[in-house]
């Protein structure tokens, strides 16, 4: 190989090759090799292009095509093999390809910059991503059904302030996550329609001289064309949108995996995880822990980070490439493969764990009913201030007997206020207490199934793909 073979695309205006250390810090090839696919994808619409434009002949177009698909059989192969010296993805390819097609390598390039070709790649990978991951969470909102149509009639306490708050049904607990990842579907579609845009065309930042076609090479990438050159090579606000839509779907689920850390605990004793998703102490033989949720809790701080990461890296840029857009590709990579690590075990970890319903129940009730007797005496027309304040009496007052509110005597919620009298006991039940709901969305048993019903309807309407 000679010596310009040697040298860097931009080497021309060197008299030297760069100092090992400068080619270190300066070479992307480590972590970019990922989106190797994309960009063989990319260079493939562009020699179409080129060959319908006219700018090289047909047959040069059909061999760099012909060539670009043999270098990316070797890629999906896992036989392409890479080198610090290409520097980025699209020197590896670029050479590869050379060697494969010979000299017509060398006009691939004619109309276009790397600036242009790095936010391609980019705009690719973030639409696949955002569609991969949409298939994941639409796969944990299955489970999420699934789960709770089996567990209908389980009854378990609410939290506020993380004390028992009034009773409510597993279902519609587990409804309440279904409705998070419906958001976070809307999040991902908006990233997935924001990367949906073809920079290529754009060139270093002004466009070329060149009779390219930048609308020809979006329609085979199934993509819109860009509307101004400077800002095609500078957006990254589709990746910001795709590293939001992430950091939000950890926060959610690292609120789920907080739940089910205590769920699962001696303390509440509300589910036990299948084995297969626990792990054990290297030194208590009797633990069980459910690290596939602190996982999800702890990794959320990760997708936060990515996320903030491009942000500052982004803030003081001005329009054009800067190198500092190198460091765009790592916190997105990241945030990626957390989240689909995360969603590729949630489905299967939610249908095989098993639910202690006594356990359930009976932490439902109990003071947890006092809300049902401050509604009962609103609904008898006593102002809720007054009837909550009775209540709180009455609640005061089984403290000091030791009792709880199913087992109150009859003339304590006479002295509590004279209406009590007529209350229905059925009401100091767990299941009188969701049955006596009639608001709209409300974990009353009705209203669970007209939304489990509803949810079922949303999924079956997801085309797959």
């Amino acid at each position: 190989m000679s010596e310009n073979e040697k040298s860097p695309l931009w080497g021309g205006r060197f008299g030297t090759t760069p100092a090992e250390a400068f080619e270190r810090l300066n070479a992307s090839i480590p972590f970019d090799v990922r989106l190797a696919p994309y960009d063989i994808r990319g260079s493939i619409a562009h020699a179409k292009m080129l060959g319908k434009q006219g700018i090289v002949s047909d047959e040069e177009a059909a061999e760099l095509v012909r060539g670009l698909e043999a270098v990316l059989k070797e890629v999906e192969a896992g036989r392409f093999v890479w080198t610090l010296a290409d520097e980025d993805v699209h020197t590896a390819v670029e050479r590869r390809l050379r060697e494969v097609a010979g000299d017509v390598a060398l006009k691939l390039h004619t109309g276009r910059s790397r600036n242009d070709q790095i936010a391609l790649d980019l705009h690719l990978f973030v639409r696949d991503a955002a569609e991969r991951i949409t298939e994941g969470v639409l796969a944990a909102m299955r489970a999420f059904v699934e789960v709770a149509q089996r567990h209908r009639d389980l009854i378990l306490p609410g939290y506020t302030h993380l004390q028992r708050a009034q009773p409510i049904l597993l279902s519609h607990h587990l409804l309440a996550h279904f409705e998070a990842l419906k958001r976070d579907l809307r999040r991902l579609d908006a990233a997935r329609e924001a990367a949906n845009v073809s920079p290529l065309g754009a060139a270093a930042l002004g466009g070329t001289p060149h009779p390219t076609d930048p609308a020809l090479t979006a329609a085979d990438l199934g993509m819109q064309p860009f509307s101004n050159s400077l800002d095609a090579v500078s957006d990254r606000d589709f990746a910001l949108d795709l590293l939001y839509a992430c950091a939000v779907l950890g926060v959610h689920l690292s609120r789920l995996g907080e739940e089910w850390v205590l769920w699962t605990s001696a303390e509440f004793g509300f589910a036990t995880l299948d084995d297969a998703y626990s792990s054990g102490s290297s030194i208590m033989p009797q633990k069980k822990n459910p690290d596939a949720y602190e996982l999800m809790r702890g990794k959320s701080g990760r997708l936060i980070g990515d996320l903030n990461t491009l942000l500052i890296t982004l803030k003081g840029l001005p329009l054009g490439y800067s190198k500092d857009l190198q460091e765009d590709k790592e916190p997105l990579f990241d945030a990626v493969d957390a989240v689909l690590a995360m969603l590729a075990v949630l489905p299967e970890m939610l249908r095989t764990a098993r639910f202690n319903g006594e356990r359930m129940l009976g932490a439902a009730g109990g003071f947890a009913l006092a809300t049902e007797l401050a509604d009962f005496l609103a609904a008898r027309g006593v102002a809720f201030r007054e009837a909550h304040r009775a209540v709180g009496r009455l609640v005061r007052r089984c403290e000091e007997l030791g009792v709880s509110l199913d087992e109150v005597p009859q003339e304590e919620l006479k002295a509590a206020h004279p209406m009590l009298a007529e209350l229905p006991m059925q009401l100091l039940t767990p299941q009188g207490s969701v049955e006596n709901k009639r608001s709209a969305g409300s974990t009353a048993p009705g209203s669970v199934e007209r939304k489990l019903a509803a949810a079922r309807e949303f999924l079956d309407g997801i085309l797959p793909g």
